[in-house]
């Protein structure tokens, strides 16, 4: 099954820990974050495939989460985990933008289905959510679990940022890769500075890559980037 990331922020010890050790014994890396405040900062800090939220969390309560991540990133899926189960509640985690909202008890096999559906859902929309790893494009492989680019006997190590443009770029070979959505995606938002970082990035894969005329990453002005092959040799 793909290794999807999955955010899950639940104050409630016990069942944080249960719902932490059956979705990870089902194949998923999951973090667990006690509080609002400090699930923010997880979400900020690294890339996730799926938000799991309860709703009243001590710090920062999970719609005032979500409204916040909502602002920078319309992408990544939330589900909420609730015991609030009013129709206005429901209805609020939806105008928020929740994918989905399951209100406690629920059932373990439940939960796990409402998720493989989202992850299936947005998979399908994003070339992003794909599982895959390992790359095959003009003379290299990309490896990026191991964070190697290969070329006949000659291996390259990136850097974990590095590794992460690349195997968006190699997601949408041929295809435009909307700058945005890559920073949102790699740096959590699309502000000045971290636009600037990516280009700096950019420029690093350009190096490793310039040992095949055929490979070439465009710049789009305006819009992002796209990895070609059989590129013309300039």
């Amino acid at each position: 099954m793909a290794s999807f990331k999955l955010l899950l922020v639940e104050d409630d010890p016990n069942l944080g820990q249960i719902l932490n050790e059956y979705l990870s014994l089902k194949g998923y890396e999951t973090r667990l974050c006690r509080d609002g405040e400090e699930g923010l900062n997880a979400f900020k800090s690294e890339p996730f495939d799926l938000c799991l939220f309860d709703i009243m969390l001590p710090k920062k309560d999970g719609f005032s989460m979500a409204k916040e991540i909502r602002r920078n990133d319309s992408v990544t899926p939330i589900m909420f985990l609730t015991a609030k189960s009013m129709k206005e509640d429901t209805i609020e985690g939806f105008k928020i933008g929740a994918d989905d909202y399951i209100t406690k008890p629920f059932s373990m096999e439940e939960l796990l289905l409402r998720i493989q559906a989202i992850l299936r859902r947005t998979g399908e929309k994003n070339p992003q959510f794909s599982d895959q790893k390992d790359f095959d494009f003009g003379a290299f492989h990309f490896d990026y679990d191991k964070q190697l680019l290969i070329e006949n006997d000659n291996q390259t190590k990136l850097t974990s940022k590095e590794s992460e443009l690349l195997r968006l770029l190699c997601l949408h070979i041929n295809q435009p890769l909307d700058r945005s959505t890559a920073l949102k995606m790699i740096w959590r938002d699309d502000s000045y500075f971290n636009a600037r970082s990516m280009d700096v990035y950019i420029a690093k894969l350009r190096k490793h890559l310039k040992v095949d005329p055929s490979v070439q990453i465009m710049t789009l002005h305006g819009s992002g980037f796209k990895l070609i092959t059989n590129a013309q040799p300039e």
